[in-house]
């Protein structure tokens, strides 16, 4: 009962996330709209943000790709790891996702797809040389329990959201500094209230990526650990998964197709802090963790692996 009503979640996470992302860029237009006395920005912002919506429903896992620089499996000629998939995902009740690959040594993995039919996961080349047969089956378990509970749809539309509202953002901001200086008001009350509104969007427009940053990086957390989960009941062996995290914590490579859109999408950090941070927690006091840790892991795309391992281990 917990797998559907954590799909019922997601969806109106989902619905909320759109909405979200709107009224904050419609915001941004009508605050600028008033500063400048031009309602055009107002319905510009509107329209932008409605197509942009659209297109990043239904393209957001191609953008992803494109930006991963990703490859299709031919299902012939990698029979071994098509019929891993495919077998999981008839384990989980799934349609068999479309597989991708990264030619890159680093180790990681992702999943993407607005809905099981058109999901598709991606693996490096660097995870298919190194992982264990049993190893490869729980990543590739848990990347699925992201497609069954609709994690793909909502994390997936985090990656071009957060991009137009920053892209919007930056865009309010130059206006602000290059293109307004010469704009004159015939009203002093208005010159004023221009003036109020002006501060205001600067500061929104500011504020408005961190904010939707902080809520990429917070879904992105709490998604791994369900998936974590999820993954080791599919195949019902957890140290499989707990084993494969454990070499990808070790593994210092970066990703070189990861960029920070995308890096709340893998499996685990694609730029490998969080292995830093694993190798400096050994070496810190317990006093001096507990005062950074807190606003630290605000920042980090996945939780601590030696947690998600601990987790994985004491279900076994």
């Amino acid at each position: 009962m917990l797998v559907y009503d954590q799909i019922s979640s997601n969806k109106t996470k989902t619905a909320v996330l759109i909405g979200a992302f709107l009224v904050l860029i419609i915001l941004l237009g009508f605050v600028f709209s008033q500063a400048y006395n031009s309602p055009g920005i107002l319905y510009g912002a509107v329209i932008f943000s409605v197509l942009y919506s659209l297109i990043s429903y239904y393209l957001s896992s191609d953008i992803t790709l494109a930006l991963s620089r990703a490859k299709p499996v031919d299902p012939q000629s990698n029979r071994g790891l098509y019929n891993l998939v495919e077998n999981l995902a008839i384990a989980g009740g799934l349609p068999t996702p479309k597989i991708y690959i990264i030619e890159d040594t680093a180790l990681n993995a992702f999943a993407t797809g607005r809905n099981p039919q058109k999901a598709v996961i991606v693996f490096t080349s660097g995870i298919l040389e190194k992982m264990n047969k049993a190893e490869l089956e729980g990543v590739a378990a848990h990347e699925l329990s992201h497609v069954g509970n609709y994690d793909t749809r909502l994390m997936t539309l985090v990656v071009v959201l957060v991009g137009v509202l920053t892209l919007l953002a930056d865009f309010f901001l130059r206006f602000s500094f290059f293109g307004g200086r010469g704009r004159k008001s015939s009203n002093s009350d208005n010159g004023q209230l221009g003036a109020i509104m002006m501060v205001v969007g600067i500061v929104l427009a500011i504020l408005s990526p961190v904010i939707a940053t902080l809520i990429q990086l917070a879904i992105s957390r709490k998604r791994e650990f369900l998936a974590d989960a999820s993954g080791a009941l599919l195949t019902r062996y957890p140290e499989g998964l707990a084993s494969a995290l454990e070499k990808i914590a070790r593994d210092t490579e970066p990703l070189e197709a990861a960029n920070k859109a995308t890096a709340h999408l893998y499996i685990a950090n694609p730029f490998h802090t969080d292995s830093q941070s694993m190798q400096n927690n050994a070496t810190e006091s317990p006093a001096s963790h507990g005062n950074r840790g807190l606003f630290a892991g605000l920042f980090n795309t996945h939780p601590p692996v030696e947690e998600r391992i601990k987790r994985l281990r004491e279900m076994m």
